[in-house]
């Protein structure tokens, strides 16, 4: 991503928080003017944990004693703070800022100087935005999600109507979302011809954990191997340290659609394996899409890949009619 566009990024989390004090500054004052008592046990507060802070770094012999008489003296304030508050019907965390994420606290940043997962999703949703991406995930969700475009008739040789299949598969991508953090959610694999509703799926499902605050990572398998290419090669001054890259392993969930359509090789099957098996060990989880069956993939792929998902991944079938042509 281009660094005009990440320091838009950045200029809004900033303007949001700055929103946000001003905010506070205000609540601030107009409950000082009614309560004066507060602002004193407040700037009480403050003065006294200066005076902490400082002990800390002289690091004199009594230290500990000093501080434990700061502490105790600071609880005593916060006591008598929290009682005002009650005693005035007003909640404990009026005077404290309500954090879209507790993790930076809005700053987009950790307390190591590393992006925090909030900031790495808005520079991915950013990337999805300038490839219209963004589009289908607000219009592709569970929401909109429509069973009666499925055809209930009985299909040869197939136990369920297509209906009845795409019921249970729904639950079950449902559940995943809703689940999404529990170790017993099984890795997803979507096999069947096009036109089925499987991409569709994989954007209800980002969708859902997006707003959740998951860092999802969706790209054609095509688009895969071309990033792992620019990494590996150092195409366009990429480097192995490539974000893009580093992504593809440390997302909460990989979203790889059409697997099947890259060219396959040696060496993309070495890497396809590699991401596969390395957010496996990490417990991270992934989604699959695929026009090819499951005796396809154990042709087309290494028997290392093919053991991971049949292992691995819950297989669901996608049958029936293709949804687009039909009226």
């Amino acid at each position: 991503m281009k660094k005009e566009n990440i320091n838009k990024i950045l200029v809004n989390y900033q303007e949001k928080l700055d929103f946000k004090k001003s905010i506070l500054k205000d609540k601030k004052k107009a409950l000082y003017r009614k309560i004066p008592r507060l602002e004193i046990i407040d700037k009480e507060i403050k003065m006294h944990s200066l005076k902490t802070n400082k002990l800390i770094l002289r690091n004199p012999i009594n230290i500990e004693d000093e501080i434990s008489k700061l502490k105790t003296f600071i609880g005593e304030l916060k006591k008598e703070k929290a009682f005002i508050l009650t005693e005035n019907n007003i909640p404990l965390d009026y005077l404290t800022i309500k954090y879209d994420c507790n993790l930076c606290k809005d700053t987009g940043f950790l307390k190591n100087g590393k992006r925090c997962k909030c900031l790495k999703q808005k520079i991915i949703s950013n990337y999805y935005e300038m490839s219209n991406l963004q589009h289908k995930l607000d219009n592709e969700n569970f929401k909109n999600f429509n069973l009666n475009i499925f055809s209930d008739k009985a299909i040869e040789g197939r136990k369920k109507s297509q209906k009845e299949n795409i019921r249970e598969i729904l639950s079950k991508t449902e559940s995943f979302a809703t689940s999404f953090n529990s170790s017993k959610v099984k890795n997803l694999l979507f096999y069947g011809p096009t036109g089925q509703g499987k991409t569709y799926l994989c954007n209800c499902i980002a969708n859902s954990l997006i707003n959740k605050g998951h860092l999802v990572i969706y790209q054609t398998a095509f688009k895969l191997i071309e990033i792992i290419e620019n990494a590996r090669f150092n195409k366009n001054n990429f480097s192995n340290k490539d974000e893009n890259y580093q992504m593809l392993f440390s997302s909460d969930l990989l979203i790889i659609d059409d697997l099947g359509t890259e060219f396959i090789n040696t060496f993309t099957n070495v890497e396809i394996f590699n991401i596969i098996n390395t957010r496996l060990n990490q417990n991270k989880k992934t989604i699959i899409s695929t026009n090819l069956s499951p005796i396809q993939i154990k042709e087309k792929y290494s028997d290392r890949i093919s053991s991971r998902l049949f292992g691995n991944y819950e297989m669901l079938s996608f049958y029936g009619p293709d949804l687009r042509w039909e009226s």
